[in-house]
């Protein structure tokens, strides 16, 4: 099982390592997502970049690329305390990606498609939770912001056995938010615009 885990953790940090909004805005001949817009490679820069679809694409490959490496091990029986350290990996795939020189995005619609096969009420609250924060603020990095630091409690709720692991995905994609905690504490943070 040992062996298993290694493995499953490996291929979780390859698949998170898959920048799904690089590849989507060269496919849509958009600007590079690392160097264009908010600088970030993530959905919310490429609806800024190039719309709606492309953006729409990135989210869904970035969801599958942290739902994908956690359901293949869930079904391999492996615990959940394991499951969550794979959806860890998963995140830094994302964050740090092996093919794109370690510059990635911050891993929130990874860390949610990670959690979907092990506890997808906690998902679709989290969802809920990102929508309506975000209807109200119109800003996606403090809803998301808000979403992460509710995740724990949410876990402890839903899915305890999972609790931990959230934590340390939670912590994970705070730290990556410094600069727009920073922003938003500055009244700096600009709400979502296409150009």
């Amino acid at each position: 099982m040992g062996a298993l885990i290694i493995l499953a953790v490996l291929t979780a940090y390859l698949f998170g390592s898959i920048s799904s909004a690089v590849l989507i805005c060269r496919l849509f001949r958009l600007p590079d997502p690392r160097a264009a817009g908010s600088g970030n490679p993530g959905a919310t820069n490429v609806y800024r970049l190039g719309g709606k679809i492309p953006a729409a694409l990135t989210l869904f490959f970035d969801v599958l690329k942290g739902m994908i490496p956690v359901w293949g091990s869930y079904f391999l029986g492996i615990e959940p305390f394991y499951l969550g350290i794979i959806a860890v990996a998963a995140c830094l795939g994302h964050i740090f990606p092996l093919y794109f020189h370690f510059r990635g995005g911050k891993a929130v619609a990874t860390a949610l498609g990670a959690m979907f096969p092990v506890a997808w009420e906690m998902a679709l609250l989290l969802i809920a939770t990102w929508v309506l924060v975000f209807r109200i603020g119109k800003v996606s990095s403090l809803a998301a912001i808000i979403t992460v630091s509710l995740a724990p409690f949410y876990a402890y709720w839903i899915k305890p056995q999972y609790t931990v692991p959230v934590i340390m995905i939670s912590l994970l994609i705070l730290w990556r938010h410094q600069s727009n905690i920073m922003r938003l504490r500055s009244g700096d943070e600009h709400r979502i615009k296409r150009k």
